[in-house]
């Protein structure tokens, strides 16, 4: 999804993760058309290309514009079976439309992070890569999590912590961030890690993870309202699909995977009157019928090569009835 900057045609280092078991979900076919939500490095895109050929169409999707030049140009040799768009997934029915995509048949999200973009050292998302503390997408919009903690009260950022990060600690670090900015503003990665790390961490009682690591995740959700987005975008996406389309989604957190699991329910359910009304009165009917009851997940083989598949989880679902 990112590289460094001026390498934008560099090769990406980021793995798919559940590569096999996306493109098993999809199904992929000649002459079908597919969007791929977080085009990031193109792994995923790459893969339903091959299996659509020889004319099958795709559209990458992506907030970050580096990841579209990286990817535009790893997937040149699908000329113009490829289409792209530089924005938030929450706008995926403004890039169908601009694309001529309707009737899709197979929506892919995959969420969070890239390797890529935690190899960056310009955008701070590494807790270890350093940098400035920006962890936006997309650098033209909205302000950057240093800009953020600049101007929150102890008690707001405290709930954003809580909110977005589940830190147990959270008002412990609010205070201490708040205190330190009153002297020194935090404006890199380094030193929001040495901050929270100092404050949170248990002597005695190494972490499994970096002490600051719900503290990054809480700012960048925030900063890029990625569970909007992905409210919004899964909305959307189940009206641009045809019926017997496929919808993925790869999720890396509890936060992320209860919206899907919410929406993805809502939708197979349909009605949304009371459970004591003894007859329907909304007139909605389902849209989705679950593919995955339980969420598919890495296996041991493929932990052990990359292990940023540890955490993902990966629901499917298909349109029925009759698509918008």
């Amino acid at each position: 999804m990112q590289e460094a900057r001026g390498t934008a045609h560099a090769a990406s280092v980021h793995e798919p993760v559940l590569l096999r078991e996306t493109i098993d979900a999809i199904a992929p076919r000649s002459g079908g058309r597919y969007i791929d939500a977080n085009l990031g490095g193109g792994g995923h895109a790459a893969a339903l290309l091959a299996a659509s050929a020889p004319d099958g169409a795709l559209l990458g999707i992506d907030a970050d514009a580096t990841a579209i030049r990286r990817s535009t140009a790893r997937l040149a040799e699908y000329g113009a079976r490829l289409h792209t768009f530089h924005g938030s997934s929450a706008r995926i029915a403004e890039a169908a439309a601009a694309a001529g995509f309707h009737g899709v048949d197979g929506i892919l999200f995959d969420l969070g992070l890239s390797s890529d973009q935690l190899a960056d050292p310009e955008r701070g998302f590494g807790i270890r890569t350093g940098g400035p503390l920006d962890l936006r997408f997309n650098t033209g919009e909205g302000e950057s999590a240093a800009a953020l903690l600049a101007h929150l009260t102890a008690q707001e950022l405290a709930s954003l912590l809580r909110e977005f990060g589940e830190e147990p600690q959270a008002a412990r670090i609010a205070r201490a961030i708040v205190a330190r900015r009153a002297s020194t503003p935090v404006t890199t990665a380094e030193e929001l890690a040495e901050l929270v790390a100092e404050v949170a961490a248990r002597p005695g009682r190494p972490p499994r993870i970096h002490p600051a690591t719900r503290v990054f995740q809480a700012l960048r959700i925030a900063v890029n309202d990625e569970l909007g987005a992905l409210a919004t975008a899964l909305d959307a996406s189940i009206r641009l699909l045809a019926v017997g389309g496929r919808i993925v989604v790869l999720t890396y957190h509890s936060l992320e995977d209860r919206i899907v699991k919410r929406a993805f329910a809502a939708a197979a359910r349909g009605c949304i009157c009371p459970p004591k009304v003894p007859l329907c009165g909304c007139g909605m009917t389902p849209s989705l019928r679950l593919i995955t009851g339980k969420p598919l997940i890495a296996s041991d083989e493929e932990i052990a090569r990359n292990p940023r598949s540890r955490s993902a989880k990966l629901r499917v679902a298909e349109r029925i009835g009759v698509a918008a």
